[in-house]
């Protein structure tokens, strides 16, 4: 019964109305918490039920950031709670909070219209930096160990944690343009003294990407996290091997994005190894994730 009360918990005054198993949630309230001089069963189950949405809330904030600047705070708010109200947290970490925020926003686009196109990319990629931060590593691949493989049988796996993301936006550079202006303002904040009052700093809008095709690698890389711009040859090589391909077949696909001529595609491939490699990007092949291409 305690289990199924706190899963009803809603935000503002809703939860006044509420039921559970039947029953009305202030009688609930009042079997499993204690009133006191001033407060009764049910206005102590409003307080935590208050500090329970704004700690929710600001985390989804602390993911999102990009999203916000996009819509703008109210809308970003109004996009929040209708997503948690219908994605309540079921994990015993609040890290997969976002998790199902992409679907979301296609299934109820109307929370970030006009801006659907941009909205659902930046969810992507800040979503990719939540996997790549803590994400699955298996252990790496050295080029040295793929010697004498056959590239027509040879299958390799990239780690979990790096997200390939096909966009329509440049949300990389708007987000890194986000990240600067919100650590500008802190700057400013922090460096008031305490004899002075603080100066009023109008945040500054970031102006909206304009719409220009992107393929991005989100990975982390000596536990910091980092982004990577991958040009379209890159790309098809890195999602062909993802989805099975054998190296061969790879890189067939590659060639096939490449402008340049073979001498320059062998070339590239070199390079492109060269630094999977030394990122730590490749390992074993497994069968591909859901949400491991995009």
């Amino acid at each position: 019964m305690a289990a199924a009360l706190f899963r009803r918990l809603a935000p503002g005054d809703r939860m006044q109305s509420g039921w559970v198993d039947g029953r009305p949630m202030r009688k609930v309230a009042a079997e499993w918490i204690k009133p006191n001089d001033r407060l009764t069963s049910f206005e102590r189950l409003q307080i935590y039920n208050r500090c329970y949405w704004y700690r929710i809330l600001d985390c989804l904030l602390d993911d999102f950031p990009g999203l916000q600047a996009i819509l703008g705070a109210r809308k970003f708010q109004k996009l929040s709670t209708a997503y948690l109200e219908q994605n309540p947290s079921i994990s015993f970490t609040l890290r997969d909070l976002g998790s199902r925020l992409e679907a979301f926003i296609r299934a109820e686009p109307q929370y970030v219209a006009p801006h659907f196109e941009l909205a659902v990319d930046m969810a992507r990629f800040e979503w990719a930096q939540v996997v790549a931060f803590d994400g699955t590593a298996e252990r790496a691949i050295e080029v040295d160990e793929l010697l004498g493989s056959d590239p027509a049988t040879l299958r390799l796996g990239l780690q979990p944690y790096l997200t390939l993301l096909d966009l329509k936006y440049p949300v990389d550079q708007f987000a890194l343009a986000v990240k600067t202006q919100d650590a500008d303002a802190l700057s400013t904040q922090t460096s008031n003294t305490s004899e002075a009052a603080p100066k009023v700093r109008r945040r500054r809008t970031v102006r909206l990407p304009r719409a220009e095709a992107v393929q991005v690698a989100v990975h982390r890389h000596q536990n910091m996290l980092f982004f990577k711009r991958l040009t379209p040859a890159h790309y098809a090589l890195l999602h062909a091997l993802r989805n099975g391909a054998t190296l061969e077949e790879a890189c067939g696909m590659a060639l096939d994005a490449s402008p340049g001529s073979p001498e320059e595609f062998s070339a590239s491939v070199r390079d492109w190894f060269e630094t999977g490699a030394t990122l730590k990007w490749f390992c074993k092949f497994k069968a591909p994730e859901n949400n491991a291409v995009s």
